[in-house]
């Protein structure tokens, strides 16, 4: 499509009842400011809003936790979160909040005009009651055991332990929260969105229209639910808390929160159009608005089926894209809240950003290894260490070394000043480093555009690497050593640090949309202004005047210490441990060993979804270590048809010249990914002991290389 007139970025509204770990903010804050943060380098009209979700039984429930008011609850976590969000560096337009009553309004209107239109339908149904407590249950009120894994605590939405999506009718002997008691049924009327009617509409839209340039896993989430078929959903609940239901004949009952929180979007831009004097309807009714939704992958169904049905109703654009992320897993385990298994943003400022050798470079740390490691087509892994050997590797000893090295030669070889650049004696060499850095700004544009920001983070580093390998072979430290004889070798000298310069400029303009606090730094030390990061400039070679005085170097980030990590580790491993301690029950039973330490069995798939995996065996021919990376083996596998490299994390656990000869398991048809610039073509399939020993997957006997796996 051509470029759009404007541009409309969300993120997910965050549920203000507490702290937000990291595999929130990879999923669609970090993602969506990358986006934003391009676009605006760009000179394009990009709004980027947000805001706390403040309704929902979330609130009430977290309330009673704490001993307080669902008030205090969102009054508590909306400027924690806000604050949590700004000091990583997260740019919102405006961040709002749906208890403002600008919202409020806002959702009621939306309701009231489809009510009007008759969009909606009402029903009568028998819902739990809680007899005691005189109120109707929320599915969050309600306990019981989940007939999918019989786990005896799961919510009557969904079993926190195997993740299978519930009904409260499905739980087994249900409960209520408030009372401990069994609720019985009682008649109540609501409202419903009758998705039913709009299953044609949806079809074309997303399969037909967005079938080729939405992420194949959205694009499957919402095909599973249209051929499932839909069905009415409610947009109100019998609650105190949220939303009032614009009608007199509603009494005692709000708007379901996952109705109210997208218009929260809405009511958000059109708090930004009253702080910045703006028009907020263009983009939400013109054509010319591209409108993004950043989510993870448990939003899906709400932005690409619902709330896009709600949008046609009421007369709004539709979303151009849903970049859906998957999940983000932290040390081995899944984040949860409920287990103490997370590292929360809040806890991350304390500990690095906060400290006097933190600031915006740990920030930036951090947002780095997040979009390094961004779960953008499959769950991803927080690792502590592999935190620190991205940055103390990449960050600290690539991009951050080029950058120092090449104003302390500067300084040193001429006189603090840019040098000038002589054609005349240009090499093939040079002629490469320009060539690298135009194709590098057009490809990280690019990679962006296409919400591949982990590719294009790699392209940027990939520069920074090039950068040093030239100034390796140039060596002006040594040509130096030949001016006395040699005066007219200072040209060699300039021509190599004056494209060094020009390269770090560009890094920084480059890397802004990851790294905003770092380019910042990178203008002040280059003593340009932020204009300069305008992405126009990228690829220039004229980002800096010959014969300007550069400050002097400092270094752009630290090395993280073993010490750090190690106390990381604990801290997370206590936590887990303290909670895990309040939960279970004090008891005297000599009962045999639990299984808990065996992960849960992952939601049901269909033979459909694992024929799509096509598994080989394959002998490994070739094994060697990865240069500065401990954990990863490089491997040669002979797969019949082809020998193919891949790299895989089991250097702690294998000699490379022991696993030789050996016949393993490979997915084939995984998309290839650059580790430590090594592109890996497969996956080798691995078993994980009780004691954490990893051991090869292969056949009993040695069979041929290339044959299928099924």
């Amino acid at each position: 499509m051509s470029t759009p007139k404007r541009y409309l970025i969300t993120a997910a509204l965050p549920y203000a009842n507490g702290q937000k770990h990291i595999g929130h903010l990879a999923g669609a804050y970090l993602p969506a400011d990358i986006y934003v943060r391009y676009l605006k380098a760009q000179k394009r009209d990009a709004v980027f809003v947000c805001g706390s979700d403040e309704h929902g039984t979330a609130i009430p429930i977290q309330a009673t936790k704490e001993g307080t008011t669902a008030q205090a609850i969102i009054d508590k976590y909306h400027p924690l979160m806000e604050q949590n969000f700004k000091d990583l560096g997260i740019a919102f337009d405006v961040y709002h909040r749906t208890s403002d009553p600008l919202h409020h309004q806002t959702a009621q209107e939306f309701f009231t005009k489809l009510e009007a239109n008759g969009d909606l339908e009402t029903k009568e149904t028998e819902q739990y009651f809680d007899e005691s407590a005189q109120t109707f249950l929320a599915d969050r009120y309600i306990k019981g055991t989940c007939p999918s894994c019989g786990y005896d605590s799961a919510y009557g939405d969904q079993c926190e332990k195997c993740g299978k999506s519930l009904s409260p009718e499905e739980l087994i002997n249900p409960v209520s929260t408030l009372s401990g008691n069994a609720p019985i049924k009682k008649t109540t009327t609501h409202w419903y969105l009758p998705l039913n009617r709009h299953e044609d509409f949806l079809r074309n839209w997303i399969l037909e229209e967005h079938g080729n340039d939405w992420r194949p896993s959205v694009v499957g989430q919402c095909k599973s639910w249209i051929d499932g078929g839909l069905q009415p959903r409610a947009v109100t609940r019998d609650l105190d808390w949220g939303v009032k239901v614009p009608l007199a004949s509603a009494d005692g009952k709000v708007l379901y929160v996952w109705f109210d929180a997208p218009i929260g979007y809405i009511s958000a831009t059109k708090q930004w159009a009253l702080n910045t004097g703006n028009d907020w309807k263009p983009y939400w009714e013109d054509k010319d608005t591209k409108l993004v939704h950043f989510i993870g992958k448990d939003n899906i169904v709400f932005h690409c089926i619902i709330f896009p049905v709600m949008l046609k109703l009421h007369g709004n654009i539709l979303p151009t894209d849903v970049p859906a992320n998957e999940f983000m897993n932290l040390e081995g385990d899944k984040m949860s809240t409920s287990r103490n298994w997370k590292l929360d943003m809040q806890d991350y400022i304390t500990d690095f950003v906060n400290k006097e050798n933190g600031g915006g470079q740990m920030a930036d740390a951090l947002r780095y290894y997040l979009t390094q490691i961004a779960p953008e087509t499959k769950d991803s892994e927080f690792m502590w260490k592999g935190f620190q050997d991205a940055i103390n590797s990449e960050l600290v000893s690539v991009f951050g070394n080029f950058v120092n090295r090449s104003l302390v030669l500067m300084h040193k070889l001429c006189n603090g000043k840019v040098p000038p650049y002589h054609a005349g004696i240009e090499d093939s060499e040079d002629i490469a480093v320009k060539e690298a850095i135009a194709a590098t700004a057009k490809k990280v544009g690019e990679l962006i555009e296409g919400y591949r920001f982990r590719e294009a983070l790699f392209e940027v580093i990939a520069l920074a690497r090039i950068g040093n390998g030239y100034m390796q072979k140039k060596e002006p430290w040594i040509v130096a050593k030949q001016l006395a004889e040699n005066p007219a070798a200072q040209k060699q000298i300039d021509n190599c640090l004056h494209l060094c310069l020009q390269l770090t400029a560009n890094l920084a303009i480059l890397a802004q949309p990851f790294l905003p606090f770092t380019a910042k730094k990178m203008c002040h030390l280059l003593k340009v202004v932020d204009k300069i990061l305008d992405w126009e400039n990228a690829g220039s070679l004229k980002l800096l005047s010959v014969g300007y005085t550069l400050r002097a170097p400092e270094l752009l980030f630290r090395k993280i210490e073993d010490e750090e990590i190690a106390a990381q580790i604990q801290k997370l491993n206590d936590a887990a441990q303290l909670k895990k301690m309040e939960t279970t029950p004090t008891t005297t039973s000599t009962s045999a060993p639990t299984t808990s330490a065996i992960a849960a069995v992952k939601p049901e798939i269909v033979f459909d979804d694992f024929a799509k995996i096509d598994l080989r065996v394959g002998t490994i021919v070739a094994a060697s270590k990865v240069e500065k990376a401990d954990k990863l083996l490089q491997l040669s596998v002979d797969l019949g048809f082809e020998t193919r490299t891949i790299v895989s994390g089991i250097a702690q656990h294998f000699e490379p010249e022991a696993i030789v000869g050996k016949q393993v398991t490979v997915v084939v048809n995984l998309a290839p990914r650059k580790m430590r610039g090594i592109e890996s073509n497969g996956m080798i399939l691995m078993a994980e002991d009780a004691n954490g020993k990893l051991h090869f997957i292969n056949p009993s006997d040695n069979i041929n290389p290339g044959s299928g796996v099924s």
